[in-house]
């Protein structure tokens, strides 16, 4: 079976869609034929023994690039065609001209769905709509979601298409180390910086807190200007720094470095930095803007409604925690990500969904 994957983009700093991508093509490699069709990028991620296929998709040569998919999937005569993303116009081009030449979709929204997104530039949102996604959307033979959540956006919003949810997941074989010792009293964020991510809130939340000597580090990549005004207006609160972005062996140092990781994120689909954090040991506060209510059923972490007020109520009580207390909640969050998330897992329910379309 011969599966494409098309995705915007796999640049490094692209975040969660990126890590998903390399991750689920090192785990679907050794049972299918695997290729990933995305748009040129300055540092564009590898993945070994996985072919990648780059489209210039930045110029405007709409038709041109239009018969270049064409070209190319004339030649591979996929199986199967899954589309990672939507909104962007190229997503649904690949789509179409696959399904023009006969070949099934699976497409996987990532969260684009979600009350939140759809409520950023909704003009522009419905304009697209209007004039593509809504059909693509439609004529996806299966659409993929990662959690309960994101089936329920989906449906709200009138689709009925066939959906079933599998969740990311994380590759439990490249944690060579978890986090052995609490103490160091530092919370991080980890994750794009993006207006999305919530860290306004945060930083007014652990302002108004007494942290007493924990500090936060901020971790991320994202609009240089936007990060310029977060750094600005943290100036005159305590402990606070931003340490630039993190990647490869030095982010699985990072999360190791830290006590308890926070994503006050206004919306995630899946949110893989959580995943991640908690395969080391780390428990996590993050907002139920995600899926992860595990976070209280694993007794490894806090799931809350978004506000400075529950961020500060969760800061309080973690700065009050014992060591061993907030140890035990990384350990139960390492259970969680051993029953429920490993990336084989995951490869193996999409591969089944694959079988079951052709």
């Amino acid at each position: 079976m011969k599966v494409i994957h098309f995705i915007g983009s796999i640049d490094k700093t692209g975040g969660g869609t990126t890590e998903y991508i390399r991750l689920l093509g090192n785990a679907l490699k050794s049972s299918i034929e695997l290729i990933v069709a995305t748009g040129l990028s300055d540092s564009p991620i590898t993945i070994d023994g996985v072919r990648i296929q780059f489209f210039d998709t930045k110029v405007l040569r709409w038709f041109s690039l239009l018969n270049e998919f064409r070209v190319f999937l004339k030649a591979e005569s996929p199986d199967i065609v899954h589309i990672n993303g939507i909104w962007s116009p190229e997503n649904w081009g690949f789509q179409k001209i696959a399904q023009d030449l006969g070949v099934k979709v699976v497409l996987s929204p990532h969260g684009m769905l979600e009350t939140w997104i759809l409520a950023q530039n909704p003009w522009k949102k419905k304009i697209g709509l209007f004039i593509y996604q809504n059909k693509a959307i439609c004529n996806a033979q299966h659409l993929h979601a990662t959690a309960q959540m994101e089936k329920n956006s989906i449906r709200n919003l009138g689709y009925t298409n066939a959906i079933t949810i599998i969740p990311n997941g994380i590759d439990l074989s490249e944690i060579k180390k978890k986090k052995e010792r609490f103490g160091s009293k530092k919370m991080i964020f980890l994750s794009r910086i993006h207006p999305k991510k919530g860290i306004e809130l945060l930083l007014e939340a652990w302002g108004n807190t007494d942290t007493k000597d924990w500090t936060l580090e901020i971790a991320g990549n994202g609009d240089e200007n936007y990060i310029l005004k977060l750094i600005e207006s943290a100036q005159d609160i305590k402990n606070v720094s931003f340490v630039g972005a993190q990647y490869g062996e030095a982010k699985w140092d990072f999360l190791r470095s830290a006590d308890v990781m926070v994503l006050p994120t206004y919306s995630e689909n899946f949110g893989i930095v959580v995943a991640e954090a908690l395969v080391v040991g780390i428990p996590v506060i993050t907002t139920k803007g995600t899926p992860w209510q595990d976070l209280e059923t694993y007794n490894c972490g806090w799931w809350i409604d978004l506000s400075v007020l529950n961020l500060k109520l969760k800061l309080e009580e973690i700065i009050d925690s014992t060591d061993d207390q907030i140890k035990t909640m990384g350990d139960n969050g390492r259970r969680l990500i051993k029953d429920k998330y490993d990336i084989k897992i995951v490869a193996k329910n999409l591969n089944e969904l694959y079988q079951n379309l052709i």
